[in-house]
């Protein structure tokens, strides 16, 4: 019978969830998944079980389900009950799950913890700092008024001035946006915490927001 892994994925993305799969070519799967533009950042492996039932991963998910029910991502759309793969608990929780499973089976050999790469070490401290400037960012609260100018600057250079028009948003281009979105367009990256671009009155806005404390502890 051929085999297949059961996976455990994480995303910077979304911290609080993690997804439980079954692929008989983790790589293929984590590269199929990462073909979306619609996710800031890319999945990583953080487990793999291999095992020779297919799909067992279906086994797992009851086992969790009858745990607690309530973890799973389960919703309605359009009239209809959408039942996803993605579980709102630690990786560390499920990896040990499919530990006492590999312990019962006899298959520890089986069970491996993937490690994690510079890149993806990189991708999760500046998910962490983006969080944490997105929740805390607001204008108002460190003094920049509605209409004000602020400007976003990039390799020593100013390369765009936006008008405040709201505790939130700027205007960019005649659009209603926001500073990352705004430097997002500017330097073509994907995953950029916009406030770390962008001056006010000379100062940067970090800088502001630090003087002030207004940076989440």
């Amino acid at each position: 019978m051929a085999k297949g892994y059961i996976y455990i994925l994480t995303n910077p993305s979304f911290k609080e969830w993690i997804k439980i799969g079954y692929a008989s070519d983790v790589e293929r799967r984590l590269s199929e998944l990462n073909r979306s533009e619609s996710l800031p950042f890319a999945f990583r492996v953080y487990a793999t079980y291999e095992t020779s039932s297919d799909l067992s991963d279906k086994e797992v998910h009851k086992i969790i389900d009858k745990l607690n029910p309530d973890l799973r991502s389960i919703e309605e759309f359009d009239g209809k009950k959408r039942v996803r793969e993605f579980y709102a608990m630690d990786p560390e929780d499920a990896y040990a799950l499919l530990d006492s499973i590999a312990k019962i089976s006899g298959t520890g050999n089986n069970l491996k913890k993937w490690r994690e790469t510079k890149h993806e070490a990189e991708d999760q401290r500046v998910a962490t700092e983006a969080k944490k400037h997105a929740k805390a960012m607001n204008f108002k609260r460190i003094g920049i008024p509605v209409g004000a100018i602020v400007e976003m600057w990039h390799r020593g250079q100013c390369k765009a001035r936006c008008e405040v028009v709201d505790d939130w948003r700027v205007k960019y281009n005649n659009e209603i946006t926001s500073l990352t979105g705004v430097a997002k367009q500017i330097t073509g990256i994907k995953s950029v915490p916009g406030p770390d671009y962008f001056k006010y009155n000379g100062e940067w806005i970090n800088d502001i927001r630090r003087r002030l404390g207004d940076f989440d502890k």
